[in-house]
């Protein structure tokens, strides 16, 4: 993609039709605020720059019928998804329709230059099977804060070796494209707000628990990222006074008593301990545990494990009742990992939402599991990078 729009009003037609899908030049214009005249030249000068192509007769309003405009069928995003414990690898059209995906396991904590090896070969692999001849952009997440403008990780908890790596400029040299890079969770927010549960919200909380949490806070269709692009890193809010240590070195902080790696620690305590016999089964069998074990067990009835969600749902719940207090949104959407546990998680935390948060700011208030899943982040990550291309160079 070697083309830019050249002012607001192409970028602003560039992202109705990526949202939208094919357009009408009469539909484009109900939409934006040009004269006939003046959107004709608009969209013309797109079709010369090949961003937009003509796509067949559009439905009669009457008079001369014209012709639908898409954006070009051969623009192809790479979506990436670095969580701690794998990678998500997608290829998108311009619409951010999925057309391929790959998913790996992988340890964040084996450095940048590691992980990104394997993200090359994921992204050379979709490149092989004929998805993309190569790729007009990148978008790039990661479990930890970003430096947003310079898309550098910045002392990241659970990402020893990435501080201020150039993840962006690395990136962009080897896949020979633009790259945007923000942080996980913000991207998940962006998919759902795309495609997911939240298409309809312009203000709302999205809560990624995996092996951290974090928030994506979407205010007026927009992610808030902050001054620093720090915002929404609420695993690291106090939830148990004195509570235990966690890995940025502090104490009692959320994700210290409820996350993936939480769970799973508890999880194992209280099998060694001989508290539940389910997780003690299944910790002989597999030689560790997981929340999904806990998830397992908690369907199987087991006490302990249910126990275990309940608590960890309270935690979370509690400082989410804070957030909704402060920001008012219209929607808090569930996702990451962890949301296998299901609906006595979902359970725990509405209970402590609706207790603790005023009526006003509950009363119309849902909290509900994210839609898309692992397709969350990689829609999310090429809607980043969509959203830089289709803006004025």
């Amino acid at each position: 993609m070697t083309a830019r729009p050249a002012n607001a009003h192409q970028a602003r037609l560039l992202r109705l039709l990526r949202d939208g899908g094919p357009n009408s030049r009469a539909q484009l214009g109900d939409q934006i605020d040009l004269s006939r005249s003046k959107l004709a030249v608009e969209v013309d000068r797109l079709l010369e720059t090949g961003l937009a192509v003509a796509d067949g007769l559009a439905a009669s309003r009457g008079g001369r019928r014209s012709h639908n405009i898409r954006l070009a069928p051969n623009l192809r995003f790479l979506g990436v998804d670095i969580g701690a414990t794998s990678v998500d690898v997608a290829v998108t059209n311009a619409e951010l329709e999925v057309l391929g995906h790959l998913n790996q396991p992988m340890d964040v904590r084996e450095g940048p230059v590691q992980v990104f090896e394997q993200v090359l070969a994921m992204a050379a692999k979709l490149r092989a099977s004929g998805l993309a001849e190569g790729f007009d952009g990148a978008g790039i997440g990661v479990p930890g804060p970003v430096r947003f403008p310079e898309g550098v990780p910045v002392a990241p908890p659970i990402m020893p070796g990435w501080d201020g790596f150039p993840v962006r400029e690395a990136l962009s040299q080897e896949l020979g494209c633009p790259v945007m890079v923000d942080n996980d969770v913000n991207l998940m927010a962006m998919g759902e707000r795309h495609a997911g549960v939240a298409r309809s919200v312009g203000d709302f909380l999205c809560v990624k628990i995996g092996t951290g949490i974090g928030c994506g806070i979407v205010a007026g269709g927009e992610v808030h990222r902050g001054v620093t692009g720090s915002a929404g890193d609420i695993g690291h809010i106090q939830a148990v006074p004195d509570g235990r240590p966690c890995a940025c070195g502090n104490r009692g902080c959320l994700e210290a008593h409820f996350s993936g790696a939480a769970l799973a620690r508890d999880a194992l305590e209280a099998a060694q301990q001989g508290l539940s016999a389910e997780l003690a089964a299944r910790l002989t069998a597999n030689g560790t545990l997981t929340g999904v074990d806990v998830a397992a067990a908690a369907a199987a009835g087991d006490a302990i494990a249910l126990g275990l969600i309940r608590e960890g749902g309270n935690h979370v719940g509690q400082v989410i009742a804070g957030l909704v207090s402060f920001f008012n949104p219209g929607l808090v959407v569930i996702g990451g990992g962890v949301t296998g546990l299901g609906h006595t998680l979902l359970a725990a935390i509405r209970t402590q939402v609706y207790r603790q948060s005023l009526p006003l700011a509950t009363g119309n208030l849902p909290i509900v599991l994210g839609e898309l899943g692992q397709n969350a982040g990689v829609i999310g990550a090429a809607r980043l990078i969509s959203d830089h291309l289709f803006s004025p160079a």
